[in-house]
């Protein structure tokens, strides 16, 4: 979208100017957008955009990128108990890539007019969410493996159609996220594989960790479309191109026979092919989990917080140092530039 950027806008609202032309002026920018999302072309940082837009994708890829670095504490318990070198490898860089998500997200919330700063601040604070699912703990190896599948199964398939968001930074990044995304669902089913082909225990293992982690994936697409705040909204902008349920749905048609490969049960009685709607049905969620959760009340609700907050505090050197250096070098760079100037000057004079 080119037609209207941000740069355009200037003069709305300025003295002298009427109410009738503000308001005129406004309705053309939000025809200009309108159009440009109706006809699927991206929406980029210089463009204008309605402010309700602009703190709807704050709040999601805010959300989406608190997600992601709080999502490295459960699997980050167990690189040091990994059962093998090869194991402990492909967790440490599934974690790293976890680390590198989060901060093309933050990068894609800055393009919006939003600090770092500010949205860790509102995370740490409790003003701001993450995903449910990383208020469960990890206690198991098996979990590694169930959280890969899962979780991450779950992410791609919400993750996917989000490349193709109106905004235009926020699908790109997209784009590399989904393709580690789809390394670290591979991981997570290659090592249920091996636990369930394993021993009696093993497998045991791996069945339990399918048995607590299914429901909290189906939970990650958010709330019933009829209880969703953002959902419609979200759609029309296109920011999201599917709602909740039909993300949900098309994980649980992708998991179960993913679960029949891996020789593993989901914890669903209720749970068999409809021949007539082409999909599997399932089982009622416990939706009175998801909010408690969500209000911090799960069973690592704090644990997790605190952890990011003692991180973010250690890590408060690393950040000076940082900034030092960043001073430094443009204070370098400002002398070096005049001295270069000076030479210029004397040259001429000369």
């Amino acid at each position: 979208m080119t037609a209207v950027t941000a740069g355009t806008a200037e003069t709305t609202g300025a003295p002298g100017v009427s109410d009738a032309a503000v308001a005129a002026e406004q309705a053309a920018y939000e025809a200009v957008f309108d159009a440009a999302v109706a006809a699927d072309e991206r929406i980029e940082p210089r463009d204008w955009m309605p402010e309700a837009y602009r703190a709807s994708l704050v709040r999601q890829i805010a959300q989406h990128a608190h997600s992601e670095i709080i999502g490295m504490q459960p699997e980050a318990n167990w690189i040091t108990r990994a059962p093998s070198l090869r194991r402990k490898a492909i967790l440490m860089a599934k974690v790293q890539d976890e680390a590198g998500h989060g901060l093309y997200l933050y990068s894609a919330a800055e393009t919006l007019g939003t600090s770092r700063d500010e949205l860790l601040d509102k995370l740490h604070s409790g003003r701001q969410k993450y995903s449910s699912i990383f208020n469960y703990p990890t206690l198991t190896w098996a979990d590694v493996g169930a959280i890969g599948w899962l979780v991450d199964g779950a992410a791609i398939t919400n993750q996917v159609p989000l490349c193709r968001c109106s905004y235009g930074p926020y699908a790109r990044a997209m784009v590399r996220v989904c393709k580690e995304e789809s390394f670290h669902q591979r991981q997570g089913y290659e090592a249920l594989l091996a636990l369930s082909r394993g021993t009696e225990a093993q497998h045991a293992m791996a069945q339990d960790a399918v048995d607590r982690w299914w429901w909290p994936s189906l939970m990650m697409f958010g709330p019933p479309d009829d209880e969703s705040t953002h959902t419609a909204q979200a759609m029309a902008w296109k920011i999201k191109r599917h709602s909740n349920d039909e993300l949900r749905q098309r994980f649980v048609d992708i998991a179960v026979p993913q679960a029949e490969a891996l020789g593993l049960t989901l914890p669903d009685p209720d749970l068999r092919w409809n021949e007539e709607r082409g999909h599997y049905d399932f089982g009622a969620i416990d939706w009175a989990e998801f909010w408690d959760v969500l209000k911090g009340n799960g069973p690592c609700n704090e644990e997790r917080l605190s952890r990011r907050r003692q991180a973010h505090e250690d890590g408060a050197w690393v950040r000076e140092a940082a900034a030092a250096h960043a001073e430094k070098h443009r204070v370098d760079k400002h002398h070096a530039e005049q001295h270069q100037h000076t030479g210029k000057h004397g040259e001429a004079q000369a």
